[in-house]
């Protein structure tokens, strides 16, 4: 799936806030947005090489967005953003006999990615995209996120209501052996991800194709939760 119109590459230098990097690039140092507001520090390198999508709309404060970085032999997209626009593209695949597909669906209080439906069949989904990756292993959340437990939470509450009810990780890049919760992290987001599942919430992992200016959902990844 084509993300970015126009890209450019360049070296990390550093970054002041969670919101802007520079970045060295052909054409000199370049202040970005950083489409990410997770900590990243593991990938944010100095030197690491990054791709920076060149952005479009008038009035913008950057030029560039920071999409993309290479870890090694992984080439990681960092967009926060590029996660659910990859699972609307995939989730007619994902979901076969899907009739219905609808971002930004609300249930009672809270607001979920997806609400899906095939036939007779209603869920809810929710979509987290996963960066941090350590020796093969895929990890989420790179950071403690509140916000993640509440989903999980939310979740529940479908199934409760008679909803079917589903997470999706979507791995921004290829090469990892499974996914796992980061434990070490957010020790909460673990327990919930696991009573979620236990109480019936779909847990899916996926990896991605990730080019420069673009990414594509690509095969299941194994989920391990102990």
């Amino acid at each position: 799936m084509k993300l970015y119109d126009e890209v450019l590459t360049g070296a990390f230098i550093r970054r002041p806030n969670r919101f802007i990097a520079h970045v060295q690039t052909a054409y000199g140092v370049e202040i970005c947005h950083v489409k990410n507001t997770g900590r990243c520090a593991e990938l944010l390198t100095p030197g690491a090489k990054v791709t920076l999508a060149v952005g479009k709309k008038p009035g913008r404060k950057t030029r560039c967005d920071l999409v993309a970085v290479q870890k090694g032999d992984l080439f990681i997209n960092m967009d926060s953003q590029a996660p659910n626009r990859a699972a609307g593209e995939a989730l007619p695949r994902l979901f076969p006999g899907l009739t219905l597909l609808k971002p930004e669906a609300v249930f009672g209080a809270s607001r979920l990615d997806f609400y899906l439906e095939q036939g007779n069949r209603k869920t809810y989904l929710e979509v987290k995209g996963v960066t941090l990756e350590e020796n093969g292993l895929a990890l989420f959340p790179d950071a403690p996120t509140e916000r993640g437990v509440k989903h999980l939470k939310d979740l529940e509450n479908c199934l409760r209501a008679g909803f079917g009810a589903a997470v999706l990780f979507v791995i921004q890049m290829r090469g990892v052996t499974c996914f796992a919760p980061n434990r070490k992290t957010h020790p909460a987001f673990a327990d919930a991800l696991i009573h979620a599942r236990e109480a019936g919430v779909q847990v899916m992992a996926y990896d991605c194709a990730v080019t420069k200016d673009g990414m594509t959902i690509n095969e299941p990844v194994p989920v391990r939760l102990t």
